[in-house]
Protein backbone atom coordinates (compact mmCIF):
# COMPACT_ATOMS: atom_id res chain seq x y z
CA UNK A 1 0.00 0.00 0.00
CA UNK A 2 1.30 3.48 -0.51
CA UNK A 3 -0.64 6.72 0.60
CA UNK A 4 -0.30 10.22 -0.21
CA UNK A 5 1.32 11.78 2.85
CA UNK A 6 4.58 11.72 4.33
CA UNK A 7 7.17 11.53 6.06
CA UNK A 8 5.49 10.13 9.10
CA UNK A 9 5.71 11.82 12.26
CA UNK A 10 6.38 9.63 15.29
CA UNK A 11 3.31 9.31 16.94
CA UNK A 12 1.70 8.50 13.48
CA UNK A 13 4.74 5.65 12.68
CA UNK A 14 4.34 4.50 16.50
CA UNK A 15 1.00 3.50 15.37
CA UNK A 16 1.34 1.61 11.70
CA UNK A 17 3.98 -0.28 14.08
CA UNK A 18 0.86 -0.91 16.99
CA UNK A 19 -1.70 -1.57 13.91
CA UNK A 20 0.93 -5.07 13.26
CA UNK A 21 1.41 -6.05 16.11
CA UNK A 22 -0.65 -9.82 16.75
CA UNK A 23 -3.62 -9.45 19.13
CA UNK A 24 -2.10 -11.15 22.38
CA UNK A 25 1.80 -10.89 22.01
CA UNK A 26 4.22 -10.24 24.98
CA UNK A 27 6.08 -6.97 23.36
CA UNK A 28 8.99 -5.26 24.73
CA UNK A 29 9.14 -1.90 23.36
CA UNK A 30 12.69 -0.27 23.16
CA UNK A 31 14.39 2.98 24.59
CA UNK A 32 12.81 5.68 22.42
CA UNK A 33 10.63 6.02 19.91
CA UNK A 34 9.69 2.16 20.62
CA UNK A 35 7.96 3.44 23.65
CA UNK A 36 5.20 5.25 21.74
CA UNK A 37 4.21 2.43 20.40
CA UNK A 38 2.01 1.93 24.31
CA UNK A 39 0.18 4.68 23.69
CA UNK A 40 -1.40 3.36 20.19
CA UNK A 41 -1.98 -0.14 21.03
CA UNK A 42 -6.15 -0.36 20.41
CA UNK A 43 -8.65 -1.35 23.23
CA UNK A 44 -9.29 -5.28 23.80
CA UNK A 45 -6.10 -5.99 22.15
CA UNK A 46 -4.87 -8.29 24.41
CA UNK A 47 -0.87 -7.11 23.50
CA UNK A 48 1.03 -7.86 27.09
CA UNK A 49 4.07 -5.17 27.47
CA UNK A 50 6.67 -6.14 28.97
CA UNK A 51 9.86 -4.11 30.54
CA UNK A 52 12.92 -5.18 30.68
CA UNK A 53 13.47 -3.22 34.52
CA UNK A 54 10.42 -5.87 35.67
CA UNK A 55 7.17 -5.48 34.74
CA UNK A 56 4.27 -6.98 32.80
CA UNK A 57 1.56 -5.22 31.17
CA UNK A 58 2.21 -1.73 31.33
CA UNK A 59 -0.06 1.05 29.95
CA UNK A 60 0.41 3.79 28.21
CA UNK A 61 2.89 6.45 29.35
CA UNK A 62 1.81 8.44 32.43
CA UNK A 63 0.30 12.22 32.47
CA UNK A 64 -0.68 14.67 35.31
CA UNK A 65 -1.66 13.01 38.20
CA UNK A 66 -1.41 9.12 37.34
CA UNK A 67 2.86 9.85 37.42
CA UNK A 68 4.13 7.90 39.86
CA UNK A 69 7.85 8.25 40.01
CA UNK A 70 8.37 4.55 41.25
CA UNK A 71 6.61 3.49 38.29
CA UNK A 72 8.40 3.62 34.99
CA UNK A 73 9.64 1.73 32.10
CA UNK A 74 13.42 0.69 31.20
CA UNK A 75 13.77 4.47 29.77
CA UNK A 76 12.70 5.59 32.74
CA UNK A 77 9.48 7.20 31.37
CA UNK A 78 6.42 7.36 33.83
CA UNK A 79 4.01 4.62 32.82
CA UNK A 80 0.41 3.15 33.80
CA UNK A 81 -0.45 -0.26 34.66
CA UNK A 82 -3.24 -2.12 33.51
CA UNK A 83 -5.11 -4.44 35.45
CA UNK A 84 -2.98 -7.68 36.25
CA UNK A 85 0.29 -6.22 35.95
CA UNK A 86 2.72 -8.16 38.06
CA UNK A 87 6.41 -6.98 38.97
CA UNK A 88 9.46 -8.91 39.40
CA UNK A 89 13.49 -8.79 39.98
CA UNK A 90 15.57 -7.45 36.40
CA UNK A 91 17.12 -11.08 36.59
CA UNK A 92 13.79 -12.58 36.31
CA UNK A 93 13.24 -9.80 33.37
CA UNK A 94 15.84 -10.93 31.34
CA UNK A 95 15.34 -14.57 31.60
CA UNK A 96 12.03 -14.00 30.07
CA UNK A 97 14.11 -11.86 27.20
CA UNK A 98 16.68 -14.32 26.74
CA UNK A 99 14.58 -17.60 27.21
CA UNK A 100 12.23 -16.51 23.89
CA UNK A 101 9.16 -16.17 25.82
CA UNK A 102 8.78 -12.51 24.44
CA UNK A 103 6.66 -12.47 20.45
CA UNK A 104 7.92 -9.38 19.31
CA UNK A 105 10.16 -7.15 20.55
CA UNK A 106 10.38 -3.07 18.69
CA UNK A 107 14.19 -1.35 19.21
CA UNK A 108 15.24 1.74 17.84
CA UNK A 109 18.53 1.67 15.36
CA UNK A 110 21.68 3.33 13.77
CA UNK A 111 21.76 0.83 10.58
CA UNK A 112 19.86 -1.81 9.76
CA UNK A 113 21.19 -4.56 6.98
CA UNK A 114 19.41 -5.62 3.89
CA UNK A 115 19.80 -9.01 5.55
CA UNK A 116 18.58 -8.23 8.64
CA UNK A 117 21.97 -7.30 10.40
CA UNK A 118 21.05 -4.67 13.58
CA UNK A 119 23.42 -2.28 14.68
CA UNK A 120 21.60 0.23 18.05
CA UNK A 121 23.98 0.59 20.65
CA UNK A 122 27.26 2.55 19.33
CA UNK A 123 28.36 4.55 16.50
CA UNK A 124 32.17 2.99 16.76
CA UNK A 125 32.98 7.15 17.13
CA UNK A 126 35.73 7.73 19.53
CA UNK A 127 33.82 9.21 22.90
CA UNK A 128 30.86 8.08 22.28
CA UNK A 129 29.01 6.26 24.74
CA UNK A 130 27.80 2.56 24.49
CA UNK A 131 24.20 2.03 25.32
CA UNK A 132 23.83 -1.72 24.54
CA UNK A 133 21.15 -2.23 27.56
CA UNK A 134 19.26 -5.23 27.18
CA UNK A 135 19.17 -4.78 23.27
CA UNK A 136 21.22 -7.59 22.82
CA UNK A 137 19.29 -10.15 24.29
CA UNK A 138 15.94 -8.70 23.27
CA UNK A 139 17.31 -8.83 19.31
CA UNK A 140 18.17 -12.62 19.90
CA UNK A 141 15.74 -13.88 22.24
CA UNK A 142 12.60 -12.07 20.52
CA UNK A 143 10.49 -13.73 17.84
CA UNK A 144 10.26 -11.19 15.50
CA UNK A 145 12.66 -7.85 16.04
CA UNK A 146 11.03 -4.86 14.34
CA UNK A 147 12.90 -1.72 14.16
CA UNK A 148 11.65 2.04 14.27
CA UNK A 149 13.97 4.56 12.70
CA UNK A 150 14.31 7.35 10.32
CA UNK A 151 15.24 6.29 6.49
CA UNK A 152 18.17 8.57 6.06
CA UNK A 153 20.44 10.59 8.84
CA UNK A 154 20.84 14.14 9.44
CA UNK A 155 23.63 14.23 6.92
CA UNK A 156 21.03 12.12 4.06
CA UNK A 157 23.09 8.61 4.26
CA UNK A 158 20.23 5.74 4.29
CA UNK A 159 20.17 4.08 7.50
CA UNK A 160 19.23 0.72 5.50
CA UNK A 161 22.51 -0.45 4.29
CA UNK A 162 23.92 -3.49 2.34
CA UNK A 163 26.25 -4.34 5.30
CA UNK A 164 26.46 -2.29 8.93
CA UNK A 165 29.63 -0.29 9.24
CA UNK A 166 28.51 0.13 13.29
CA UNK A 167 29.18 -2.45 15.61
CA UNK A 168 26.37 -5.36 15.31
CA UNK A 169 24.14 -5.72 18.29
CA UNK A 170 22.56 -9.02 16.86
CA UNK A 171 23.51 -11.14 13.20
CA UNK A 172 20.12 -12.02 10.83
CA UNK A 173 17.69 -10.83 13.64
CA UNK A 174 15.35 -7.65 12.48
CA UNK A 175 12.35 -9.15 10.29
CA UNK A 176 10.95 -5.73 9.44
CA UNK A 177 11.81 -1.76 9.53
CA UNK A 178 9.19 1.00 10.40
CA UNK A 179 10.25 4.18 9.40
CA UNK A 180 8.95 7.58 8.30
CA UNK A 181 8.46 7.13 4.72
CA UNK A 182 8.40 3.13 4.43
CA UNK A 183 8.02 0.04 5.80
CA UNK A 184 10.58 -2.84 4.96
CA UNK A 185 10.67 -6.44 5.20
CA UNK A 186 14.60 -8.06 5.88
CA UNK A 187 15.98 -10.64 5.81
CA UNK A 188 17.63 -13.68 4.11
CA UNK A 189 16.11 -12.86 0.52
CA UNK A 190 17.06 -8.96 1.28
CA UNK A 191 14.75 -6.11 1.58
CA UNK A 192 11.26 -6.03 0.14
CA UNK A 193 8.83 -2.49 0.09
CA UNK A 194 5.45 -3.33 1.86
CA UNK A 195 4.45 0.54 2.03
CA UNK A 196 5.30 3.87 1.33
CA UNK A 197 4.27 7.06 2.78
CA UNK A 198 4.72 10.12 0.80
CA UNK A 199 7.03 8.52 -2.14
CA UNK A 200 6.79 6.04 -4.07
CA UNK A 201 9.35 2.70 -4.69
CA UNK A 202 10.77 3.62 -7.34
CA UNK A 203 12.29 6.95 -5.57
CA UNK A 204 13.05 4.67 -2.40
CA UNK A 205 15.14 3.01 -5.20
CA UNK A 206 17.16 5.90 -6.37
CA UNK A 207 17.79 6.63 -2.85
CA UNK A 208 18.74 3.68 -0.94
CA UNK A 209 22.18 1.54 -1.61
CA UNK A 210 20.17 -1.74 -1.28
CA UNK A 211 18.15 -3.57 -3.85
CA UNK A 212 14.76 -3.39 -3.22
CA UNK A 213 11.43 -5.47 -4.06
CA UNK A 214 8.39 -3.98 -4.40
CA UNK A 215 6.05 -6.05 -2.30
CA UNK A 216 3.20 -3.30 -1.95
CA UNK A 217 1.91 -4.81 -5.34
CA UNK A 218 0.63 -8.13 -6.23
CA UNK A 219 3.75 -9.68 -8.54
CA UNK A 220 5.88 -6.47 -7.33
Amino acid sequence: MSVTTGPLTPDELAAVVARDIPAGSYVNLGIGRPTRVADHLPDGSGVVLHTENGMLNMGPAATGDDVDPDLTNAGKVPVTELPGASYFHHADSFAMMRGGHLDVCVLGAFQVSATGDLANWSTGAPGAIPAVGGAMDLAIGAKQVFVMMTLFDKEGASKLVPACTYPLTGVGCVSRVYTDIAVIDVGPDGASVRETFGVTVDELRDRLPVPLQDASTPGG
